[in-house]
């Protein structure tokens, strides 16, 4: 099967790109080793808040460059990341719903490369960031967003992880 994105080799450095974004093609158990490692080393908790917001700032940055890239705007541009996601060995990417207005959104991630790996646990809380980032570029990056694990594929009785994106903002309180 060849690659389902253009990869692009220079030839004097060997530098991988795809759509003009510099790549490393590195083994899939060379990446996990190292994530368990930095995970061992830091804690969970703190790695994990870690990746949100290099994950965060990633996927905006991402998303503003492929938008010009392809020309995408709104929604699509999340779509588009989705799909590349999927496409890249992450694991398979749908969206099951999303709001821009509401910056609300729910991902299901299936074969997380993160989940076929461990068991018993959240383990994919690296994408965490990746849909708020995401979904704020959409929204003009006028509001702030965050995101859950609801549940894991890693877990008993789940075939697939579910990520909801959601604002920050605390909601305003009625006068009493």
């Amino acid at each position: 099967m060849k690659p389902q994105v253009p990869i692009e080799v220079d030839a004097a450095s060997g530098e991988w790109s795809v759509d003009g974004v510099p790549m490393i093609l590195v083994p899939r158990h060379f990446f996990l080793n190292n994530h368990l490692a930095i995970e061992s080393a830091l804690g969970a908790d703190n790695y994990a808040e870690l990746l949100f917001t290099a994950g965060h700032k990633s996927a905006y940055v991402w998303c503003e460059k492929e938008a010009k890239t392809h020309g995408l705007k709104g929604v699509e541009v999340f779509h588009h990341y989705m799909k590349r996601l999927s496409q890249r060995g992450w694991g398979q990417f749908t969206v099951e719903s999303i709001d821009p207005p509401a910056g609300r959104a729910r991902v299901q991630v299936r074969h997380s490369v993160f989940a076929v790996e461990r068991k018993n646990a959240k383990t994919c809380y690296m994408f965490r960031g990746w849909f708020p980032g995401a979904l704020e570029f959409v929204m003009g990056g006028k509001s702030k967003l965050t995101s859950i694990e609801v549940h894991c594929a890693a877990q008993a009785g789940h075939n697939h992880c579910l990520f909801e994106t959601v604002s920050t903002a605390v909601p305003e309180r009625s006068p009493q």
